[in-house]
């Protein structure tokens, strides 16, 4: 795809969202930082001019659409979408409250539904004009979703309606010539990770063949990739990036 695309980017303050963002606009796309900490958004627009950072709470569609008004608007028609932004708590399922459910469920999996549903019809409508190159919308999910994570019960299930979200996306938009893919980070170190415990952390890490944790810019390079024209016949697809920690069919 050209280098004059524009990519809208959640949870882009921080993290895995933060790095797709600056991979982004390092290759020249115009990228809106969505997230619901405005702060953050804009300290990762601090490190490129390319970078608009806009506030977002992907769980709440009002403000899911008033972010995508505000995108037509000052940015134009986004021919990337990637919903980055995630949530989670790790504790057993039987601790887990009604509250926390659905939070998890409403950031991890609505906050994706929100997203589509909002920008989609302006990526479809633009599919009809000229010299369109084909949308892209790239959901993270996780290895959670695809082979289960104990203490992530809620999160996983929440991970892998994600997945099949993607798959079904992706069928409904062939038509529009917009593809849909899903990328799964195993472990990797962001700050949603370095709040769990050092047993826990340190179980991940012994459990992963690589003997690391993934670095954010390893987890945005496939959301790139499915951004690029050399992914231009791949749609409903899921890939792992998880230093052969899990290895799903």
């Amino acid at each position: 795809m050209s280098s004059t695309n524009i990519a809208v980017v959640t949870g882009a303050g921080s993290g895995i969202g933060r790095a797709i963002a600056l991979a982004f606009a390092e290759q020249g796309t115009t990228v809106v930082a969505a997230d619901l900490n405005l702060d953050a958004a804009k300290q990762t627009a601090e490190q490129n001019t390319t970078i608009v950072p806009m506030s977002v709470d992907v769980a709440d569609r009002t403000t899911v659409d008033a972010l995508r008004d505000a995108v037509h608007a000052e940015v134009g028609v986004p021919d990337i979408l990637v919903n980055a932004a995630g949530w989670d708590r790790t504790d057993q399922f039987l601790n887990a409250t009604t509250e926390f459910a659905e939070k998890v469920v409403a950031i991890n999996y609505l906050g994706p539904v929100h997203m589509a549903s909002a920008f989609l019809p302006g990526m479809v409508e633009a599919a009809k004009g000229d010299g369109w190159q084909g949308g892209r919308v790239i959901n993270l999910a996780s290895d959670a979703g695809r082979v289960g994570s104990s203490g992530e019960s809620i999160y996983a299930g929440a991970k892998g309606g994600v997945i099949a979200l993607s798959k079904s996306l992706a069928r409904e938009m062939a038509r529009h010539q917009i593809t849909v893919n899903a990328v799964c980070p195993g472990p990797t170190d962001t700050p949603l990770f370095q709040a769990q415990s050092d047993k826990l952390k340190e179980a991940l890490v012994k459990a992963i063949p690589f003997r690391r944790l993934a670095r954010p810019d390893e987890v945005a390079a496939p959301v790139l990739f499915f951004a690029s024209a050399a992914a231009s016949f791949i749609t409903g697809q899921v890939i792992s990036v998880s230093g052969g920690l899990t290895m799903a069919g």
